[in-house]
């Protein structure tokens, strides 16, 4: 069959070069006992295992980091299940193709045969290609599994994962990847022929350069191999060899995807929680991901008055100067700006007084609506404008003794209602005294101001 989709006949482990395939592919598991790692799942009396052995799998979608085991397990399931198991790319697949499948998938079910599709990176697939799929689904024709690394809330529409059950498939720990290696190097299918040598020290390095991806580490231990002197077919890895291959680990960093937000968010709540450690990390990390440093001084001058505020003014110009600091300079060379940036918010005084004054004004703008503007504060350019009252009884507070008038400047239906409400941090205490200085003054003067004409 055309387009992006295989349809496998019995088992997906066909035989194939051995020589050129990848040692992940090589050795990957056949069955659930072969499986390591993701234990909250598949372990004994787990839903996810039973659901797999008694061939009784709803639509499925599987999520979760790259390298833990998301192909692996369908592969597992078209071993072990009685459907006819199709293999889909949404990356070179069109509307047309999934029709095509879906028609088949529609006899087999008419012949009383279940159709088990697979979908790697499912979240590629546009609305209109995951729309296509629904119809499906619903009446049974297909058990649709979908395998992404991105948040399925956001990249899989609404009504296809309402009819899928998601399984969050965890980042591999260190001994998961160790054990994965040891598996490997004594799987007849790994390194046939060569007798493998290396120390646990050397596995550690290898699952901890890996960093939760089991792809990552088997690749990294073939590179191993292959690169290490090969006497009688022994094969000792040196940590020499391998510090070569690890001295730079792949951190993972999605600029469009869920990881982007997730490093933001981590920036900005620990800058919020003044843990100035954790920020110049998290910082360190979206830069070393390749993040816009643009980006992140744009939040950083977002921050600075929403968690700042007037607690510290200089907080907004020290980010703005920044934001100016990474245009004039791009990276590298602007990660230091970016670093005393991050440094100076994260110690600030904190207040979302501002914040807050802006979300209860806005609040209060959608409810009521336009209320008009009091006559005695409107402007009066025009002599029509005089006869209609605009700026009658207006009140010029700078002519005042004490800059203060009693003159209304607030629409009348919402007289009373307070929206600024500064803290004790920073400059804020100055501005709490200043405001309580303010209504004091109202209380011995209202009503006593003489009108201006």
């Amino acid at each position: 069959m055309g387009g992006g989709y295989q349809m496998e006949q019995g088992s997906l482990f066909e035989q194939q070069n051995e020589q050129n395939t990848p040692l992940a592919n090589r050795v990957r598991p056949e069955n659930l006992d072969e499986f390591v790692g993701q234990q909250q799942l598949l372990g004994k009396d787990m839903i996810l295992r039973d659901l797999i052995e008694r061939d009784q799998l709803p639509s499925l979608i599987f999520w979760g980091p790259p390298g833990v085991g998301k192909t692996t397990l369908a592969e597992i399931i078209a071993h072990q299940t009685k459907a006819a198991f199709i293999n889909f790319s949404a990356v070179n697949s069109s509307i047309k193709d999934i029709r095509k499948i879906m028609e088949e998938a529609e006899n087999n079910r008419q012949m009383g045969q279940k159709t088990v599709v697979f979908v790697d990176e499912i979240h590629r697939f546009n609305k209109a290609q995951q729309d296509a799929f629904l119809p499906f689904v619903e009446k049974g024709s297909i058990i649709l599994i979908g395998a992404t690394t991105e948040n399925p809330s956001f990249e899989i529409n609404s009504a296809l994962l309402s009819r899928c059950k998601v399984f969050v498939l965890n980042r591999l720990s260190t001994d998961d990847i160790i054990q994965l290696l040891k598996n490997a190097i004594t799987n007849p299918k790994g390194f046939p022929d060569l007798d493998v040598r290396i120390n646990d020290a050397s596995l550690k390095m290898i699952a901890e350069f890996a960093n939760g991806d089991a792809r990552i580490a088997l690749n990294t231990l073939e590179m191993a191999v292959l690169n290490s002197p090969h006497l009688d077919g022994t094969v000792s890895i040196s940590q020499a060899t391998l510090y070569q291959l690890t001295n730079t680990k792949s951190l993972r960093y999605d600029k469009n995807g869920e990881e982007h937000y997730n490093l933001i968010s981590a920036l900005h709540k620990s800058m919020r929680n003044s843990d100035v450690d954790a920020a110049v990390y998290w910082c360190s990390r979206m830069l070393a991901g390749g993040e816009d440093p643009l980006y992140i001084a744009r939040r950083l001058v977002r921050f600075a008055s929403e968690d700042i505020g007037l607690a510290d003014t200089n907080a907004l110009n020290v980010a703005v100067n920044v934001f100016q600091a990474c245009q004039f300079l791009g990276m590298p060379e602007c990660d230091v700006h970016l670093t005393e940036t991050v440094i100076y918010l994260s110690l600030a005084p904190k207040s979302n007084a501002v914040y807050q004054a802006r979300l209860a004004s806005k609040a209060d703008v959608k409810k009521t609506g336009n209320l008009p503007v009091p006559l005695q504060i409107r402007n009066a350019p025009t002599k029509l404008m005089k006869e209609l009252n605009y700026g009658k009884d207006y009140q010029y507070a700078q002519n005042a003794k004490d800059k203060l008038t009693d003159m209304k400047t607030m629409p009348p239906e919402l007289e009373g209602h307070h929206y600024y409400h500064p803290s004790d941090q920073g400059n804020e205490g100055r501005a709490q005294q200043r405001m309580a200085q303010i209504k004091k003054w109202h209380q011995e003067h209202d009503g006593e101001t003489p009108k201006e004409d």
